[in-house]
């Protein structure tokens, strides 16, 4: 008996004491596990306000680089809005130039022509297509699925193609507005050197012609154009350069520079000459090229028929003024075809040729007089070659 109820205090005893062990581990391993779980959510917070603080930065950057971008575009659509304005302006302008000028030597490299860039007075309408959200098209991840994690060099990616994007239309825009100046600037170089070749061959020739025409005394201090008015600049200068040329063109097509007989020799010069008639030497007033019986006449300026009939030692003649004092004559017609005061063009058929009046055969007696005073034909010929390349 006394061992047995020694057996069972021993036991209650050690019941006791693990009960006791028990409660107060118990209390250890729990605080132990809530300080863990603390540690961790502390954990947990600070990641995702550095996740938050990241998206944050990366969205603010985005924002940035979005404004940047649409600043850019709205700068460039000025520009193409600019380039096709000026378009407008110039079509009329070239179209003037080319058949005034005519078209000017192309010496364009062969990386540098049309097929290899934009026409110098077209407009890029590529740029109307780029826009803020087509150049982040590429990435076409979701949103859960962006890295939140700072990627220098990914950034940097998207940022070099948005550049080089940008590079790439200022370029081309660079590109066609330095050629609408260059173009420019070239025919308008062209008008005052065809206006130069037209006035230095009159002047040659002792012609008449308005040399001063378009210019003037003038001076004062030279004070730079801004960028943005040398467009116009050149525009006038362009204008001003076909306004000159036009107005010399008109002059010299007022003169007889034409070959009244193309392709037929000269059978008698200007000048004295031995009479054919007589055998005396004699002064000849004209020209006298071999034609056929019945070849057309033709006026070799526009003008008004002033006498058309028979007149002496010309036969059958025909005389037409031509303004600023010159006039033609043309002598021993078979046939005359106009009437006085009628007004003719150049080329005109005035009559057919023949052997008319004081005449050993068929040909073209032709005269050019100034004043009334008669003038040799080959110096009208000779700057007619010269000149009919410009008119």
């Amino acid at each position: 008996m006394a061992a047995f109820f020694g057996s069972a205090l021993a036991a209650v005893v050690i019941g006791y004491l693990l009960a006791t062990s028990y409660l107060v581990l118990r209390d250890d391993l729990i605080g132990a596990t809530t300080a863990r779980q603390a540690r961790m959510q502390q954990a947990y917070e600070d990641r995702i306000s550095a996740l938050r603080a990241q998206v944050d930065r990366i969205t603010s950057r985005q924002l940035l680089d979005q404004k940047l971008m649409e600043t850019k575009v709205s700068e460039l659509l000025e520009r193409q809005n600019q380039l096709s304005q000026r378009h407008g302006r110039l079509g009329p302008l070239l179209d003037r130039a080319e058949s005034e000028v005519g078209a000017a030597p192309d010496d364009t490299p062969p990386d540098r022509k049309p097929e290899h860039r934009a026409d110098a007075t077209g407009g890029i309408s590529q740029a109307q297509s780029y826009s803020v959200a087509s150049l982040a098209a590429k990435d076409t991840r979701p949103f859960s699925l962006w890295s939140t994690r700072s990627d220098p060099l990914e950034v940097e990616s998207a940022a070099d193609r948005a550049d080089k994007l940008f590079v790439s239309i200022n370029k081309s825009l660079k590109s066609i507005e330095s050629e609408q100046l260059s173009r420019i600037t070239t025919l308008a170089d062209n008008a005052y050197k065809n206006a130069d070749a037209i006035t230095q061959a009159l002047e040659a020739a002792g012609l008449p012609v308005d040399s001063e025409f378009g210019k003037s005394d003038v001076g004062g201090p030279l004070i730079p154009l801004d960028s943005s008015m040398i467009f116009d600049s050149k525009v006038k200068e362009l204008d001003e350069a076909l306004d000159a040329l036009d107005h010399l063109k008109k002059e010299a097509r007022q003169l007889p520079l034409a070959n009244p007989a193309p392709g037929r020799s000269v059978t008698s010069p200007f000048g004295v000459r031995t009479d054919p008639i007589l055998g005396t030497a004699a002064l000849h007033s004209g020209m006298d090229f071999r034609a056929p019986m019945g070849m057309p006449a033709k006026v070799t300026a526009p003008g008004v028929v002033t006498k058309a009939g028979w007149n002496g030692g010309y036969g059958r003649m025909v005389e037409v003024d031509h303004g600023n004092g010159f006039a033609t004559r043309y002598g021993h017609l078979s046939e005359i075809d106009v009437a006085v005061g009628q007004k003719v063009d150049a080329g005109t058929i005035i009559g057919k040729t023949g052997s008319s009046g004081r005449s050993t055969g068929p040909h073209l007696h032709y005269e050019v007089r100034h004043n009334g005073e008669a003038i040799d034909p080959l110096r009208f010929l000779t700057v007619g070659k010269k000149v009919s390349q410009y008119l």
